[in-house]
Protein backbone atom coordinates (compact mmCIF):
# COMPACT_ATOMS: atom_id res chain seq x y z
CA UNK A 1 0.00 0.00 0.00
CA UNK A 2 1.08 3.44 -0.71
CA UNK A 3 0.96 6.27 1.74
CA UNK A 4 0.31 9.64 -0.05
CA UNK A 5 1.82 12.49 2.15
CA UNK A 6 0.21 15.76 1.52
CA UNK A 7 2.00 18.70 -0.20
CA UNK A 8 2.55 20.81 2.41
CA UNK A 9 3.76 18.51 5.25
CA UNK A 10 7.12 18.95 6.90
CA UNK A 11 9.47 16.14 8.35
CA UNK A 12 10.68 18.21 11.38
CA UNK A 13 8.87 21.11 13.06
CA UNK A 14 10.98 23.81 15.00
CA UNK A 15 9.04 24.73 18.29
CA UNK A 16 10.40 26.30 21.74
CA UNK A 17 13.97 25.05 20.84
CA UNK A 18 12.92 21.45 19.87
CA UNK A 19 12.71 19.67 16.91
CA UNK A 20 9.46 18.06 16.50
CA UNK A 21 8.55 14.90 14.78
CA UNK A 22 5.93 15.66 11.76
CA UNK A 23 5.07 11.94 10.55
CA UNK A 24 3.77 11.23 14.92
CA UNK A 25 0.36 12.73 15.88
CA UNK A 26 0.37 16.07 17.00
CA UNK A 27 -0.73 15.65 20.45
CA UNK A 28 2.31 12.79 21.24
CA UNK A 29 4.70 14.70 18.90
CA UNK A 30 4.20 18.08 21.10
CA UNK A 31 5.48 16.05 24.08
CA UNK A 32 9.13 16.16 22.82
CA UNK A 33 9.22 19.90 24.16
CA UNK A 34 10.49 19.78 28.01
CA UNK A 35 7.59 20.78 30.55
CA UNK A 36 4.69 19.09 28.52
CA UNK A 37 3.13 15.44 28.89
CA UNK A 38 1.01 13.39 27.29
CA UNK A 39 -2.14 14.92 29.03
CA UNK A 40 -1.39 18.33 29.01
CA UNK A 41 -0.64 17.79 25.29
CA UNK A 42 -3.85 16.65 24.37
CA UNK A 43 -5.63 19.52 26.97
CA UNK A 44 -3.45 22.15 24.70
CA UNK A 45 -4.76 20.87 21.18
CA UNK A 46 -8.03 20.67 22.43
CA UNK A 47 -8.10 24.57 22.93
CA UNK A 48 -6.23 25.41 20.01
CA UNK A 49 -9.05 23.34 18.39
CA UNK A 50 -6.95 21.07 16.22
CA UNK A 51 -7.58 17.37 15.56
CA UNK A 52 -5.82 14.85 17.71
CA UNK A 53 -5.87 12.71 14.72
CA UNK A 54 -3.68 14.59 12.65
CA UNK A 55 0.10 14.25 12.16
CA UNK A 56 2.15 17.17 13.14
CA UNK A 57 3.53 17.22 9.80
CA UNK A 58 0.11 18.40 8.74
CA UNK A 59 -0.09 21.36 10.52
CA UNK A 60 -0.29 24.85 9.03
CA UNK A 61 1.82 27.90 10.43
CA UNK A 62 -1.28 29.34 11.95
CA UNK A 63 -2.54 26.12 13.60
CA UNK A 64 1.35 25.67 15.03
CA UNK A 65 1.21 29.66 16.50
CA UNK A 66 -2.16 29.08 17.97
CA UNK A 67 -0.82 25.93 19.61
CA UNK A 68 2.18 27.72 20.88
CA UNK A 69 -0.13 30.55 22.21
CA UNK A 70 -1.57 28.24 24.42
CA UNK A 71 1.30 26.50 25.55
CA UNK A 72 2.76 29.88 26.41
CA UNK A 73 -0.05 31.20 28.34
CA UNK A 74 -2.38 28.32 29.25
CA UNK A 75 -4.39 30.86 31.99
CA UNK A 76 -5.80 32.56 29.64
CA UNK A 77 -7.44 29.60 27.51
CA UNK A 78 -9.01 28.01 31.19
CA UNK A 79 -6.47 25.65 32.13
CA UNK A 80 -6.56 25.19 35.56
CA UNK A 81 -3.66 26.21 37.69
CA UNK A 82 -3.73 22.56 39.54
CA UNK A 83 -2.71 21.52 35.73
CA UNK A 84 0.23 23.33 35.31
CA UNK A 85 3.63 22.18 36.07
CA UNK A 86 5.24 24.92 38.49
CA UNK A 87 2.89 25.53 41.24
CA UNK A 88 3.46 28.05 43.84
CA UNK A 89 7.05 29.08 42.77
CA UNK A 90 9.00 29.26 45.53
CA UNK A 91 11.03 32.79 44.51
CA UNK A 92 7.43 34.71 42.94
CA UNK A 93 4.62 32.42 44.82
CA UNK A 94 3.31 31.72 41.06
CA UNK A 95 1.71 29.44 38.88
CA UNK A 96 3.03 28.85 35.61
CA UNK A 97 4.22 26.09 32.66
CA UNK A 98 7.60 26.26 32.55
CA UNK A 99 8.69 24.81 28.79
CA UNK A 100 11.81 23.71 27.05
CA UNK A 101 14.72 26.00 28.69
CA UNK A 102 12.36 28.43 31.06
CA UNK A 103 13.40 25.58 33.64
Amino acid sequence: SLLVEPENFEHIIRVFNTNIDGRVKVMFAITAIKGVGRRFAILCCKKADINLDRRAGTLNPEEIKRLTEVLQAPEKFKIPQWFLNRKKDPKEGKFQQLLSNQA
